[in-house]
């Protein structure tokens, strides 16, 4: 067994500290080469700013999933959302009115709050169109919508948010010349006036596909729908002043079963892009169907005097549509339901023998060919109203679940009233208004059942505002327009 003296253990400790320096010596070069980018990559990773916890990922299909999971945004964004706060200034120039919304968006096009509600919503009466002989004055008519929409947005954020302005059906019928004068001169007023970005092309007559697809796209966004299968969405019928839309998801296989259309008419199918999924929606606008447009409709569709039968006892007038004037008197012997319906049916050109194709709706138009993008119907705007007012529908409620008998219930009752019987029942509706309750209700009726194909006791969603998060939002085309402008500024 062999021993160590305390003497030769401390040489050995010695002898091996001295090896390990000369080794530290004799290797530097290499230390420094391995050890440098190793120190360089910590450093940088210490300094790098930590994810905030919003922060977003990217899932399948490209879309963009927020971090609690929620998904929403009609538009397939390439990147990730760089948490900046957007706005959006959107006008509805409607035939009954003109309306502001002012929508806030995060990075990933989820809406923010402004101030206690989710949108900024302001309106006033009357429409563009209610100054045909004055452009001047009917831009003037918008500033202090503009102004309460200023009111909203962070003065260092104005100068970088977009402001459009899509007219409607009450300025389509005025004709190019008229409606082009109007929108100049609107066009002016925001660019002498306003704080907010805006560019020509973003005052504009939207056609009516135009405006059917944007409003698809607001309530299904709101819904949580796109990014689902078709048949996960719903169908939309829009009833304005001027015109009535209808859109809906159809499969591929319908799409291509469209008809062709004239030149210079909008095509039935839009191919849409949206949250990763392709959409073929079938799309119409029929102009002249809106409410306030359809009442010239059945006056015109009167032989004799028959559309005095949709016209309360006791009112003696006339209606003025842009600018044509129409007598709209009743009977001594008051409304009748049944005969009004016929002159409502005859207004809507059911039996139109211009329908060249399998299935129709009215006026010969083809109809999309049904299937489950229809079978859940979202029914807005002046259907809601009316039935508010008729008393079938709570007016403070966001949407109802009706259906399309309840209209047709609602105008029996109407029809046998006298205009001062009229006004006593339904305090709620305007005075000009209710000498064409029984006209109104009895249209509604119409257009679903035999315009749309509806089923009378078919279920379908009265609607004014959507819920969304923990607030409503309400159910108008230009937050799909919103969205637009925002995903792509």
């Amino acid at each position: 067994m062999r021993r160590f003296s305390a003497a030769a253990g401390a040489r050995q400790q010695q002898q091996q500290g001295e090896a390990v320096s000369d080794r530290v010596l004799r290797f530097r070069g290499v230390l420094v080469v391995v050890l440098a980018p190793v120190l360089l990559i910590s450093l940088v990773l210490l300094l790098m700013p930590r994810a905030p916890a919003s922060a977003t990922v990217e899932g399948s299909a490209g879309e963009l999933v927020a971090a609690a999971g929620r998904r929403w945004g009609p538009r397939a964004v390439s990147g990730l959302g760089d948490g900046s706060t957007r706005y959006a200034v959107i006008f509805d120039a409607g035939s009954s009115g003109s309306r502001v919304h002012v929508y806030c968006f995060d990075g990933n096009l989820d809406l923010l709050p402004i101030g206690k509600e989710i949108e900024l919503f302001k309106q006033k009466k009357p429409g563009l169109s209610a100054y045909a002989m004055d452009p001047q004055e009917a831009a003037k008519s918008l500033v202090s919508l503009l102004e309460e929409a200023e009111k909203v947005i962070p003065v260092e954020l104005r100068e970088q948010t977009p402001v459009r302005v899509g007219a409607t059906a009450g300025l389509r019928a005025l004709g190019t010349e008229k409606s082009e004068e109007i929108l100049q001169a609107v066009r002016d007023l925001l660019q002498d006036k306003s704080s907010f970005r805006s560019q020509p092309e973003w005052v504009t007559v939207l056609d009516g596909s135009q405006e059917g697809a944007f409003q698809w796209v607001t309530i299904n966004y709101l819904l949580g729908n796109l990014g689902k299968p078709y048949s996960h969405t719903v169908g939309v019928v829009d009833l304005g002043g001027g015109s009535v839309q209808m859109a809906y998801a159809i499969s591929e296989k319908d799409a291509g079963k469209a008809p062709p259309v004239a030149e210079g008419e909008d095509s039935y199918v839009k191919e849409l892009l949206l949250k990763g999924t392709t959409y073929y929606l079938y799309v119409h606008s029929y102009l002249r169907y809106g409410l306030l447009a359809a009442r010239a409709e059945i006056l015109k569709a009167g032989e004799g005097n028959d559309y005095r039968n949709c016209m309360l006892e006791g009112h003696h007038g006339q209606y003025r549509y842009g600018d044509d004037i129409f007598e709209a008197s009743g009977l001594s012997s008051g409304a009748s339901y049944s005969k009004c319906r016929a002159v409502a049916v005859r207004a809507l050109k059911v039996d139109e023998p211009a329908c060249t194709h399998m299935k129709c709706t009215f006026g010969g138009v083809w109809n999309g060919g049904g299937g489950d993008g229809q079978k859940n119907l979202f029914v807005a705007s002046f259907f809601f109203d009316r039935a508010a007012e008729a008393g079938f529908v709570n007016p403070k409620a966001p949407f109802a679940k009706v259906k399309p008998s309840d209209f047709e219930e609602a105008a029996r009752r109407v029809c046998k009233l006298n205009v001062k019987d009229a006004q006593a029942t339904y305090p709620d509706v305007s005075e000009e208004n209710v000498p064409y309750l029984c006209m109104d209700l009895v249209y509604q009726y119409t257009l679903l059942v035999d315009g749309f194909g509806v089923d009378p006791y078919q279920d379908i969603t009265l609607v004014k505002k959507v819920p969304y998060s923990n607030s409503f939002v309400e159910a108008a085309w230009p937050l799909g327009s919103a969205i637009e402008v925002a995903s792509s500024s």
